[in-house]
């Protein structure tokens, strides 16, 4: 997943520029402060001139619960630097996320018809979450649990009171909690989420998971699904690909229709994220057009998608938010 060199960030490019410049330049920029500043200072204009712009109409929606939410998600992993790629893009994205830029970035959700937001509980979230809502902003809240929620089960309650519509645990605690035959362990995490009211979630990677979830009807009110199976132990690694597997997440190119096939039997709305591979499929605006079309075109109307958007570079959150409301409006 990370060599050193060529690294496509989970940034896309417009229209005008092609995937390999783009890829150099964020190395160069990554590698200059001078650069990156010069950057940010022209991103931040452009930010600021999009705020004067009116608001659009809600993106199309669907029901959580008793909440309408939008069918594109926004998605934290960029904003707090889980990259899925290496430690260099990780700090870059932090850097670049100052808690100004990220109230940007929330707003310039909400000018476009987004009107929820996704990411992880930590300290730096949640700061941001109340300066969000301090500023006056409405958007839905899902939270994600961490992967040691099974040793800190009280963060449950810590997180209810910040008032998400929706709380599951991280989809590498519930797998671990699988493969040890602790499942137990995971629904009474799902039981405490259940009792302080709020939505309950079921985040997995294993499309496995999902399908024992349905099979045993577990008290879930929505799934998180992972079109990709990152936390795929090495040993299955090993029967697929011999033992010359990759360094890093492993990103199979037929695991999307694999959970795609889940997601279709569920009864339950399902949330798909790594729409985009992480950052592996935006190497031209088609290849990510094609895989929007891809996610709307295989999970049910009563699904959305969860995807991460960074705006150092253009205008992602205008451009991903038109994307969906173009083939929405075709699939009607």
């Amino acid at each position: 997943m990370e060599p050193d060199t060529q690294l496509p960030p989970d940034s896309r490019t417009d229209s005008q520029s092609t995937a390999a410049a783009s890829r150099r330049d964020f190395l160069q920029q990554a590698a200059g402060t001078a650069a990156g500043m010069a950057l940010a200072g022209s991103a931040l204009a452009g930010s600021q001139a999009s705020a004067a712009q009116p608001a659009a109409a809600t993106l199309p929606t669907i029901r959580l619960g008793q909440h309408t939410v939008t069918r594109l998600i926004i998605g934290g992993n960029p904003i707090y630097g889980h990259s899925h790629f290496n430690r260099l893009l990780s700090r870059y994205y932090t850097d670049w996320h100052t808690p100004e830029r990220v109230l940007e970035l929330l707003r310039r959700c909400e000018q476009v018809g987004i009107n929820t937001w996704q990411n992880s509980y930590a300290e730096r979230t949640l700061a941001d979450l109340d300066r969000y809502r301090q500023a006056g902003g409405r958007m839905h809240w899902l939270c994600l649990g961490k992967g040691d929620w099974d040793q800190r089960p009280e963060l449950v309650d810590e997180a209810a009171k910040r008032n998400p519509i929706g709380i599951a645990p991280h989809g590498s605690l519930a797998e671990r909690l699988h493969r040890q035959n602790r499942v137990n362990v995971l629904r009474d995490l799902l039981r405490r989420i259940r009792d302080r009211g709020v939505l309950v979630g079921l985040s997995a990677h294993n499309p496995a998971l999902i399908t024992l979830a349905e099979e045993q009807k577990w008290d879930v009110d929505y799934y998180m699904c992972c079109l990709y199976y990152l936390t795929r132990p090495r040993d299955e690694l090993h029967k697929l690909l011999g033992r010359d597997v990759p360094l890093g997440e492993v990103y199979l190119p037929s695991d999307p229709g694999r959970m795609f096939q889940v997601v279709q039997a569920t009864r339950k709305p399902c949330l798909v994220y790594k729409v985009l591979a992480a950052g592996r499929r935006i190497n031209s605006p088609a290849e990510i057009r094609q895989c929007f079309e891809t996610a709307l075109g295989n999970i049910k109307p009563t699904d959305a998608m969860i995807v991460g958007m960074y705006q150092q570079q253009g205008d992602q959150v205008g451009e991903d938010a038109a994307l969906v409301r173009e083939i929405c409006a075709r699939r009607r």
